[in-house]
């Protein structure tokens, strides 16, 4: 059980600051380095955490909880990816991945038996 505890942050760390390397290659290939930069950065995002109590609880998802993880801020986020331009696409990209990140980082777990 200790494993899955491991590999579930290992997961989570990798898609919060590995991945978005990869995503700064592949849709910002002009300005790769700023952009990935710039994702790492949209990690902020989580201070959110710091209004709630408990700051982190495992048995609850990030995402529709936190004032900048609610879902209409998501939507914002993906309308963001979809309208706005370089820099600007950089940040909406990071937080939407980030998004996605918290969420399966829940969900996804959930799903395995004996992890609870």
């Amino acid at each position: 059980m200790e494993d899955l505890y491991w590999l579930r942050s290992s997961v989570h760390y990798l898609l919060h600051f590995v991945f978005p390397f990869f995503l700064a290659i592949a849709f910002f290939r002009s300005f790769w380095r700023k952009a990935y930069l710039i994702m790492i950065v949209t990690m902020l995002v989580d201070l959110d955490h710091l209004l709630a109590n408990p700051v982190f609880d495992p048995d609850r998802s990030s995402v529709g909880f936190h004032l900048l993880h609610a879902y209409p801020m998501v939507a914002i986020y993906f309308l963001g990816v979809i309208f706005l331009r370089n820099s600007y696409r950089a940040v909406a990209v990071g937080l939407l991945f980030h998004m996605f990140t918290d969420f399966q980082d829940y969900h996804f777990w959930k799903l395995l038996p004996g992890f609870d």
